[in-house]
């Protein structure tokens, strides 16, 4: 993956996500994601293709990235102080078993979910927790990426664990920040989505449902 802090912040949602205790943050329907703008990150030589579905839990996102990378996301502000917890419900169908997922030949994943701090006037300076749906490390494990320290993946699931089953995980993002940024955060600024292979030149089949954020 190369630097896609320079991508994340896409569209804007134009609605108050502050006032409530669940903040659903995605809706995986045909009419959002025409109207998200998807990003090919640089030197990547196709983009991800991203479609909608439904089962009897809801809507949900299919990502497939064949030796591809591109994501999508939304500008929204979210108070942590009052919805601190991200909730992600997510499967993994085809992994990418194999790779060395802290290194540049090996930084995809099959599934990835960006929460973004602006800390300064320009992309490059945001900070970046990149929560992930990991192929080969554990939950639990945590490193920065190979392409930039403001960007650290954190490992919610493991498919060393869970393959092609549907996962619920939450993550506590203000804590986060301090843990790993050493940041105290009251106020997101970006959500993202990716699925990505360009790296690896491989392929993954990938599966997000119900992101929202929740105050417990």
């Amino acid at each position: 993956m190369k630097i896609f802090l320079n991508i994340l912040i896409i569209a804007i949602l134009s609605i108050n996500l502050s006032s409530a205790d669940e903040l659903q943050v995605f809706d995986f329907t045909e009419t959002e994601l025409a109207s998200l703008q998807v990003r090919k990150v640089r030197g990547a030589d196709n983009k991800t293709l991203y479609t909608v579905g439904s089962n009897d839990n809801g809507n949900y996102l299919k990502s497939v990235a064949d030796n591809a990378a591109s994501g999508l996301g939304k500008e929204v502000k979210i108070n942590l102080n009052k919805t601190p917890f991200i909730n992600i419900t997510w499967k993994i169908e085809k992994d990418l078993s194999g790779i060395k997922e802290n290194t540049k030949k090996g930084h995809d994943y099959a599934a990835r979910v960006f929460v973004i701090k602006k800390t300064g006037a320009t992309p490059l300076s945001n900070r970046a927790i990149n929560y992930v749906f990991s192929s080969n490390n554990e939950v639990g494990s945590n490193f920065p990426s190979p392409y930039t320290k403001k960007s650290i993946d954190n490992v919610l699931a493991s498919t060393k664990n869970n393959l092609n089953e549907w996962v619920t995980v939450k993550a506590n993002v203000k804590e986060d920040f301090k843990r790993l940024h050493d940041l105290d955060v009251n106020e997101l600024d970006g959500l993202a989505i990716m699925s990505d292979t360009d790296n690896s030149k491989m392929k993954s089949i990938a599966y997000f449902q119900n992101i929202y954020f929740s105050a417990n």
